[in-house]
């Protein structure tokens, strides 16, 4: 199955969108799209750049040696744009590409994984570039200003509750606002704000997940939620379990000991649902509603015990909420965010 025919156009008029509202980018700054052939979606993302940058240097990562890649990045001055459109990962030996872009004070838009999206996900990936400023600007401040705020919260799914009897980290936001922030740019498609417990033992009760991050980084819906128990911030029972999610557990026991919940997501990006989740979960963790992360691995929060390098796994799973609350206002219900 290829993609919808529509998708080429509407493609263009998102990258468009991006470039004038999230990143502002105009001419006379210069800009350098990096791609390669590998997949449909990166070819079809790549004739979309071209139509908005037509005065853009564009480079063929399966062509071009990659000393010729990096060469191109040096005459680039700070606000200037990089974009990478990538079927899997570009790999430039020891060259971390966009860690080093943003210290270089450049702008950076990455598509990575492309491959794994085939057929319909094709479309759905399109439609997850909309940048409705409006929308994800205006929600995802609200969304932050009560995180911030609050002194505890709820997840209600499937008839359980998880509740975080404490305040919360900063929350970080992931919605094409980069006004106030040092890099400009990131991995898209965006939508999503995130944080965690400030005590990850104050996290206690049951969650129901529909989905979770398989081993190989795709997501696993099984025919029925799981549900997890958690006690002090660790999962300590799961009931209709698979055997696919029980291999993942075993595997962070293995190397960590215990299973710590640790990320607390909120996906704000509506293109994306239960009956249209992609097969990359670094993009799906952007699918409206909540997601959790499992594992000791949180490389933005640095707690006694858990520094930046500590854990081995942070693995995602998707909550079937029905409800979100914070400091005993819900601000998410029927499928939406109220904030």
């Amino acid at each position: 199955m290829k993609a919808p025919p529509w998708a080429a156009e509407e493609a263009a008029r998102h990258i468009q969108d991006i470039l004038a509202i999230a990143v502002e980018h105009s001419q006379p700054r210069k800009a350098v799209v990096v791609f390669d052939t590998g997949c449909e979606l990166a070819v079809l993302l790549a004739g979309a750049y071209r139509h908005a940058l037509p005065e853009a240097a564009f480079i063929d990562f399966d062509v071009i040696p990659p000393a010729a890649v990096l060469a191109a990045f040096e005459p680039l001055k700070p606000q200037d744009l990089v974009v990478l459109i990538q079927t899997t990962s570009f790999r430039l030996d020891a060259f971390r590409i966009r860690v080093e872009l943003f210290q270089r004070g450049l702008k950076v838009i990455e598509h990575p994984h492309l491959l794994r999206m085939q057929g319909e996900q094709i479309g759905w990936y399109v439609d997850a570039l909309a940048y409705d400023p409006g929308y994800y600007r205006r929600v995802g401040a609200a969304l932050k200003e009560k995180i911030d705020g609050a002194k505890g919260g709820a997840i209600e799914s499937d008839g359980e509750s998880l509740i975080i009897a404490s305040g919360f980290e900063p929350a970080k936001l992931n919605v094409g606002d980069y006004r106030a922030m040092k890099n400009v740019g990131g991995q898209f498609p965006i939508g999503e704000v995130f944080t965690e417990a400030k005590d990850l033992e104050a996290v206690n009760g049951r969650i129901a997940i529909f989905a979770f991050a398989d081993a190989d980084f795709s997501p696993n819906k099984p025919e029925r939620p799981i549900t997890l128990t958690v006690a002090k911030g660790r999962v300590t029972e799961v009931s209709d379990s698979t055997p696919a999610f029980d291999q993942v557990l075993a595997a962070i026991r293995a190397d960590e000991g215990q299973v710590w919940v640790r990320e607390l997501g909120f996906g704000l990006n509506r293109a994306f649902s239960p009956e249209r989740m992609v097969n990359d979960i670094g993009t799906l963790e952007r699918m409206l509603g909540m997601h959790l992360s499992l594992g000791a691995k949180h490389a933005v929060y640095s707690k006694p015990g858990f520094g930046r390098k500590h854990g081995k796994h942070h693995v995602d799973v998707f909550a079937a909420a029905d409800k979100v609350v914070l400091e005993g206002e819900a601000v998410f219900w029927d499928g939406a965010w109220r904030a």
